[in-house]
């Protein structure tokens, strides 16, 4: 007979739930350690994410002496993938391979496009770099080929991983995954930034190609601890397996209702408003406020802490039976603020309120990022044991990566446009200031959040649409 155990560890156990953020999430089924391995797989991907929009984009343009309007586009190939994430995840839905798998070989194609760029990627870069040798072009080439690869392999590998986790988390745990999930790609990111900096303090092409081959082996490395053992056998899908309707007639039974297509706008619009300021809030800082290199770079910190409160924030509350339409739309309520207290920030010449807005630009989009993201997992059809979760996850990614690259180039085009009529006089002699373009382009933000949140009320004000609470005995034909 088991012995009953201490009341004082019980307590401190419970005491532990309570205080970490996702030590909840695990069940017995889908254990603590199996989560985080999972999780891996966005580990690889805010490698990825980081080392092509970060930390290339400087070194290609500084170091290696590329010119500037090729490293945009460069950095702008990937996107031409992301629409193509909602046909990848409808073809994850009924994939048909020997074992019964259906998300990890689509994980595993995505690694290995990811790496094969990767291999590719700094020999082309530098042959790119001399512009004196016969063979340049080839160097354009292969730097295009491989940024398209990478981005076709981060795509491919985030929704068939992110559909992976819908299919094995029950569903009253599915918004803490996803905010587990998200937390990992924010992590990932700042310590990916953190270590490639510091390899790269005394820069040569040795190092780069080294670092780059690096994370060619890591994507490897972690997506293969990330799916191990994570998708069951299934040989009664293997011997019959179900027949793949096609993507327009998925899509149109999805969307059957409209609120699959006011969801996406939402994300759109939402994404647009958040992202378009992306390349904009450090030279804002410098420009506007004078704020010293150092000052503007904490600004990134200030951001990912929004955003990671954020995450956590939107675990307890879908956790506890929030609905996550309304979850989206405080955040694009904050964000409307964040974006006013920024501007408010030039007029008042306040660093401090300036990095308030910072911070609730970073808690506003996060919020933003975990309601949408919930709301698309919870619309896997229950008629079809769930496999829409890859269609669904599919749009959301597409919409969102869309949005995003977008909106970013928007963003940095608009303030140059509204800059050089200012400078002018075109506007008028009381906006001449080096502050009418970023305001024009965080008053567009504003206003874009804004539609994204008369889109957004009926959703949230819709009854039914609350998350099951993981004490509750809810199945899949409960879910919204």
């Amino acid at each position: 007979m088991t012995e009953p155990l201490d009341p004082r560890l019980l307590a401190w156990r419970q005491l532990i739930r309570r205080l970490l953020p996702f030590a909840d999430v695990a069940t017995p089924e889908v254990p603590m350690a199996r989560l985080l391995r999972l999780s891996l797989f966005q580990v690889s991907i805010a490698i990825a994410m980081v080392l092509l929009t970060g930390t290339l984009n400087r070194v290609m343009v500084v170091e290696l002496g590329v010119p500037t309007w090729l490293v945009a586009t460069m950095l702008a190939l990937p996107l031409v993938f992301a629409p193509f994430r909602a046909l990848i995840g409808h073809r994850s839905d009924y994939h048909h391979s020997a074992f019964g798998l259906r998300r990890i070989p689509y994980i595993w194609f995505g690694s290995m496009m990811q790496f094969g760029g990767f291999a590719i990627m700094p020999f082309a870069l530098l042959l790119l770099s001399d512009t004196s040798n016969t063979f340049n072009f080839l160097g354009t080439l292969g730097a295009a080929l491989a940024f398209l690869l990478v981005g076709a392999g981060l795509h491919t590998t985030q929704t068939a991983g992110l559909a992976l986790a819908t299919d094995i988390a029950p569903a009253d745990k599915r918004p803490r995954v996803v905010a587990l999930l998200y937390v990992t790609l924010l992590i990932g990111m700042v310590l990916s930034s953190l270590l490639f900096g510091r390899l790269l303090t005394h820069f040569s092409p040795q190092l780069l190609i080294q670092l780059i081959q690096g994370a060619a082996v890591a994507t490897i490395v972690l997506n293969l601890i990330a799916l191990w053992k994570q998708e069951a056998i299934d040989p009664e899908r293997a011997a019959h397996p179900v027949e793949r309707p096609s993507f327009w007639e998925s899509w149109r039974e999805f969307a059957a209702g409209g609120q699959p297509s006011h969801l996406l706008i939402v994300v759109a619009l939402g994404t647009a408003g958040f992202t378009m300021q992306d390349v904009l809030l450090e030279p804002y800082g410098g420009q506007v406020l004078k704020m010293s290199v150092a000052q503007t770079t904490a600004l990134t910190a200030l951001w990912a802490g929004g955003t990671l409160l954020s995450y956590i924030l939107a675990s307890y509350w879908l956790r506890r039976g929030g609905n996550a339409y309304r979850l989206a739309t405080l955040g694009l309520v904050s964000g409307i603020l964040a974006f006013a207290i920024v501007i408010m920030a030039a007029g008042l010449g306040s660093v401090m309120l300036f990095r308030l807005g910072t911070a609730l630009i970073g808690f506003s989009g996060g919020l933003l990022a975990v309601g949408t993201l919930t709301a698309a997992m919870d619309m896997a059809s229950a008629d079809h044991g769930g496999v829409h979760s890859g269609l669904a996850l599919g749009a959301w990614g597409a919409v969102q990566a869309t949005a995003n690259g977008i909106a970013t180039a928007m963003g940095g085009t608009l303030r140059d446009l509204i800059s050089s009529l200012a400078q002018a006089g075109a506007l008028g002699p009381s906006m001449t200031g080096p502050a009418t373009g970023y305001i024009a382009v965080y008053g567009l933000e504003a206003l874009l959040l804004t539609a994204a949140l008369l889109v957004s009320i009926p959703l949230a004000l819709k009854p039914g649409g609350r998350t099951p609470r993981s004490s509750a005995k809810i199945g899949l034909e409960h879910m919204p």
